[in-house]
Parts: structure tokens; C-alpha cells; sequence
């Protein structure tokens, strides 16, 4: 048994320009509506898009709830008529490309709920081979081989001959990826693969399709809410706006215009370009000086600012009480009116100066 997956059929070829991916041409997605009154209009949520997921790269899909990101998803993979525009994998029109080609160069994981019926984990990955078995659906040793590296990729092994009925939301969610990747496609497309996910998993899954990426030649595009670590990860993003424009760029492109910040700030968040985060918006009731060192000053600044205080340098004169800390977790705070307290740890810390 390997431990490597057959390479598809992509030219990996180092360099901007390699052939293959994902784009589109003045893409136009949306519904036709029903009524009385006019059968089959269209509504466009977006529209004029002109987009590419390069080869040998991860792209995600970012935007605020009901921005469309699912529609576009789900009209890339076929689901959904364009209402316009154009959409080429690997240089072919979509439109034009039958079921069972399709089916070998692209592979879809969506947020559907699947019912695996009686299948083990290890049958239900193996459904992504369907497109390359033929006739009799038989899977041979290779077959088999890509079936149990998808399995290992996704941290699933252990999971194989489990039923699949069985599973939690967070596992059915790394076999759906691992039948996904079992199919050899040139193109993948995931909508929100890290939904049920824990932290570590969610890190753990985005590394990996990042990995693929590069090392396969794969195109991967994911829809995601985990913004911050999709910043961090991702070689490109599609940012869909407030406004339904849909922004490309590589992240720090996108974070340096401000394009990021005015997608998702809001009244109790703002966006920290310079580190890549979500803080609260609030305005500070009082300053307070704080002496600590280097690795605890931000921890003793995102308490405070919990409980509405600014941090001042330890020697301001206006500040208006101050923290010291003094180590092992124990603070010395003085109050606006002069009293002396000792807090041991954070918790006491924030009870106490809520009281300033």
C-alpha cells in the first residue's frame, strides 16, 4: 500500500502562467424567480465576475452572511446555471464539458447533508473513484491505494471500517473531504469544510488542503468563515463586499487596502491590520499605566480593554490607576483613589478593576 497519490493530470510546471485552474468571465450568478407576473427572471447576487484559482494553489472565499459566497460555489461546480458570463477548469468551458468528464477534474464538497446509509468510512471515500472504475464499479489495487491515502490525509484512518451513519458532523465532514480527494481531481471546491471542526482540526484541515495544493498542482477553492486563519494561509482570496464586489488578491494585498477592514468591521469590531486580527471596538472609559514585560503586556492590554480601560506607558503621569506585574501571575493594582491591591491572576485582575 502507498502512501502517495497518483498524480493527476495537471501540469505542474513552477510559475505564474502554468496551464490548468479555474477562472472565469464575466460570471454572473444568482436565481430565476417565480411569480405570476413574470415567470423566470433573473436575480444576480453577483455579477461582471472575473475571476482565477490558479493550479498549485489554495484559494478562499470570503464575505460577511448572504453575501453569495454559496451561490457562486455552487454555480462553479455546475449546480447552478451561470445567468451569464463564462466558466473554464483547466481551459474548458464548463458548459460544454459532459457528466463523466467533469466528474474526473472536478470534485465538490458542498454543506448538504449526506446520508451514507449503510456504508463504512472507508466505502464512503471510496465512492470518489466512481468517476474512474468504468462500467462495473469494481476498484482495483490503485483504486484502493488513492481510497487510503485520502483516508490518511484528512486524519480519517482510524476511522475506516467505522459506519458512516455513526459519525459526528465534524468527522462526516473529513471523510466528505477525503472522498473529495480520492477522486484525483484537477479542481476542488469545499464550502465551509472546517464548520465543525475544532480549533486544531480547523488548522490542521486548511495546512493540508494548502499542502495539496502545492505539492499535487491541485486548484483549491474554499468557502470559509475562519477569516483570520484564512489570511494566514491562503495564497489568494475572493473577498465578496458589502456591496456584492468580489475583490481578488493575495491576502496582504487585500489587508493593505483596507478592502478586508470595510468587509467586516462593525460597531464592536474592528479589524487589526498589522496583526492579522478581530478586536473589540470600544471606547476607553479610563488609561491606566502598565509595567509588564514583553509577553505579558498584550494579555494585561486585552484584559483591560475587556473592562473598557486603555493601556498607558508605565510612567504617564494622566494615567488614571496602573498594574504592575510582578510575576508567577500576581499584580500589584493601584486605583484612581490610591488603594493598593493585590491580584493573583487575570480573573482578579478584571474583577477588580471593573470596580475603578
Amino acid at each position: 500500500m502507498t502512501d502517495t497519490m497518483t498524480e493527476p493530470a495537471t501540469d505542474t510546471t513552477d510559475g505564474p502562467d502554468r496551464p490548468g485552474g479555474l477562472e472565469t468571465q464575466g460570471l454572473a450568478v444568482g436565481y430565476r424567480t417565480r411569480s405570476s407576473h413574470r415567470r423566470g427572471a433573473a436575480h444576480a447576487v453577483l455579477s461582471g465576475l472575473d475571476l482565477q484559482a490558479r493550479a498549485g494553489e489554495l484559494t478562499v472565499l470570503l464575505g460577511p452572511n448572504g453575501a453569495g459566497k454559496s451561490t457562486l460555489l455552487r454555480t462553479l461546480c455546475g449546480l447552478l446555471p451561470p445567468l451569464g458570463g463564462r466558466i473554464r477548469i483547466g481551459g474548458a468551458d464548463l458548459a460544454q464539458t459532459s457528466p463523466a468528464a467533469l466528474a474526473r477534474r472536478l470534485a465538490v464538497v458542498l454543506t448538504d447533508r449526506v446520508d451514507a446509509g449503510l456504508l463504512s468510512v472507508r466505502e464512503l471515500a471510496g465512492l470518489g473513484r466512481h468517476p474512474h472504475t468504468g462500467f462495473t464499479g469494481r476498484l482495483t489495487a490503485a483504486d484502493h491505494a488513492a481510497v487510503e491515502w485520502s483516508l490518511k490525509a484528512v486524519g480519517a484512518r482510524h476511522l475506516a471500517d467505522r459506519p458512516a451513519a455513526e459519525l459526528s458532523d465534524g468527522e462526516r465532514q473529513r471523510v466528505l473531504t477525503a472522498r473529495a480527494l480520492a477522486q484525483e481531481p484537477e479542481v476542488v471546491l469545499l464550502d465551509e469544510p472546517t464548520a465543525f471542526l475544532d480549533v486544531p482540526s480547523r488548522v490542521a484541515l486548511t495546512v493540508l488542503l494548502r499542502d495539496l495544493a502545492r505539492d499535487k498542482g491541485l486548484t483549491v477553492v474554499v468557502s470559509t468563515h475562519d477569516l483570520e486563519l484564512a489570511l494566514r494561509v491562503a495564497d489568494a482570496v475572493w473577498l465578496v463586499d458589502r456591496a456584492s464586489h468580489v475583490h481578488a488578491g493575495a491576502p496582504e494585498d487585500l489587508i493593505r487596502s483596507g478592502t478586508v477592514a470595510a468587509a467586516f468591521d462593525a460597531d464592536h469590531l474592528a479589524f487589526d491590520p498589522i496583526t492579522g486580527t478581530f478586536g473589540l471596538r470600544r471606547t476607553a472609559r479610563a488609561a491606566v499605566a502598565v509595567d509588564a514585560p514583553a509577553d505579558v503586556l498584550p494579555l494585561v492590554e486585552r484584559a483591560l480593554a475587556r473592562e473598557g480601560l486603555a493601556v498607558a506607558a508605565s510612567d504617564d503621569p494622566t494615567a488614571d490607576g496602573s498594574v504592575r506585574w510582578d510575576g508567577v501571575g500576581s499584580l500589584t493594582l493601584t486605583g484612581p483613589d490610591g488603594p493598593i491591591v493585590q491580584a493573583h491572576g487575570f480573573h482578579e485582575l478584571t474583577r477588580t478593576v471593573r470596580t475603578w
